[in-house]
């Protein structure tokens, strides 16, 4: 689950509170409170309304060349099925299929898998870590995700993975499942938690129900899994103070391995946004930007004081040094992601793209023989280098070194306005080589952003 505001929007998003210990020489513009419609996170760059089908081109000249030397590769699955479709919910999910259609869609994905591994810039290279995200991985039956893993393995091996990621919703989970999931070699479960209480699950369209999260989390607990995390989301539709606090204490009573917390949005394609539409509503019946951020802030301030560490914008985890994110941190330094799928995104060589976005394009291009790119683009050093900065800030910190070394550019100076305006606005602080943001800056990292947006790109929709 990821988060969502309309590009042209973010400047406009400047509600500033200000941490105590900061003392601002320059005044961030007002941020809206309220929580219009739109794409907030910022999840790459440039922004995918930039992505052409013109550019498809450039993608199949990727695949000819080798790999650029030292790029690891991950593997991406989007499993789009789902028991029901979240009101919130942006993401391309079905859930009319029945079990002949989900094998065909693996098979396709199997297909998929074959014709890249074919390509010239596979090159003999296996994943170092491999990512089911959906839509509902956890949908998929026993013999289904053994289909699917099993034949993926014997295309490109598994043997130099280090982390396999599988997305659930509790409600699917059973202990049969999820020893299979174990099996096959999940390395982080993370469970689409969300909310505890079954009134605002219910309202916001989630399929599972509070006692389900605890029956899940304790089969996966008993069967070991290197790592459980679990997602929140601060700002649901009729979330109340009161019940922002339960979901706390519900977490902390827990203790998963590690925690990942969004702050609800509602993109254009959701059905809250269908709802607000239909009823000539501007904003979204959800908490305001500050409510949300303030709750985060409880949360991780809570979280901390049972010895997690605030890890990212969206992460706190338990033990640093047993915890990790490959994906997110090999994505965002530029590895190469091969995304099977319907509508699912990837990075090769360089180069960005985009599948088929409908099941059934993606399926007759599969069908042809052909791989189901749907749009790409190919950005310029200087985007690429703005791609990885700004995702790399979402940590909290970031070296100019390596930035100047990987991109022969002097950082601090490339970035010397945007980099004043938010340490002005007190929010990040630079020593030497190092960049720091606070936890105010940290909170509204994904708005920061914009600022070193290149300008063409700043005013534009971001999806």
């Amino acid at each position: 689950m990821v988060g969502f505001t309309h590009l042209g929007q973010i400047n406009q998003l400047r509600n500033r509170p200000m941490s105590k210990d900061t003392i601002p020489t320059k005044t961030a513009p007002p941020l809206e409170k309220k929580t219009t419609v739109g794409n907030y996170f910022v999840s790459n760059y440039p922004p995918f309304s930039f992505w052409k089908q013109e550019d498809i081109p450039d993608y199949r000249k990727a695949l000819g060349h080798p790999p650029k030397p030292n790029t690891e590769l991950g593997i991406y699955v989007h499993i789009p099925f789902c028991r029901k479709r979240c009101h919130f919910c942006y993401f391309r999910v079905y859930t009319d299929k029945d079990s002949k259609e989900i094998r065909n869609y693996i098979d396709a994905v199997l297909s998929e898998l074959r014709l890249y591994a074919k390509e010239h810039f596979i090159g003999g290279r296996k994943p170092k870590f491999v990512y089911f995200g959906g839509g509902t991985p956890s949908y998929l039956s026993e013999s289904q995700l053994r289909q699917l893993t099993d034949g993926m393995k014997e295309i490109l091996p598994w043997d130099e993975v280090e982390e396999v990621t599988f997305e659930c919703e509790p409600g699917t989970l059973r202990e049969k499942k999820l020893q299979v999931l174990r099996d096959i070699g999940v390395t982080r479960l993370s469970l689409g938690v969300e909310n505890f209480d079954d009134h605002i699950l219910e309202l916001n369209g989630r399929a599972h129900h509070g006692k389900e999260i605890v029956r899940a989390y304790e089969f996966a607990q008993g069967l070991g899994f290197p790592q459980i995390n679990i997602d929140l989301i601060a700002g649901m539709v009729e979330e109340t103070e009161k019940n922002w606090k339960k979901c706390i204490e519900r977490t902390r009573e827990m203790a998963p391995d590690s925690v990942t917390i969004y702050q609800m949005e509602v993109p254009y394609n959701t059905g809250i946004y269908k709802q607000m539409k239909a009823d000539g509503k501007l904003t979204a019946p959800v908490a305001d930007w500050e409510t949300k951020r303030r709750w985060v802030n409880e949360a991780y301030t809570s979280l901390e004081q049972d010895g997690y560490v605030v890890s990212s914008a969206y992460t706190a985890v338990k033990d640093k040094l047993k915890t990790s994110f490959l994906y997110r941190d090999k994505l965002w330094a530029g590895a190469d992601l091969l995304s099977l799928g319907v509508a699912s995104f990837g990075h090769i060589g360089g180069t960005h793209y985009q599948n088929q976005h409908d099941f059934a394009p993606y399926i007759e291009c599969i069908d042809r023989g052909e791989l189901p790119v749907y749009r790409a683009l190919t950005p310029t050093n200087e985007e690429r280098l703005i791609r990885e900065f700004i995702l790399q800030m979402k940590l909290g910190r970031l070296n100019f070194s390596y930035f100047d070394e990987k991109f022969n550019a002097n950082t601090a100076t490339r970035f010397k306005d945007p980099l004043k305006t938010i340490q002005d606005w007190g929010y990040a602080t630079i020593d030497g080589d190092n960049l720091f943001l606070n936890r105010e800056g940290l909170l509204q990292v994904d708005r920061l952003l914009h600022e070193f947006f290149l300008e063409e790109h700043k005013n534009a929709r971001y999806a």
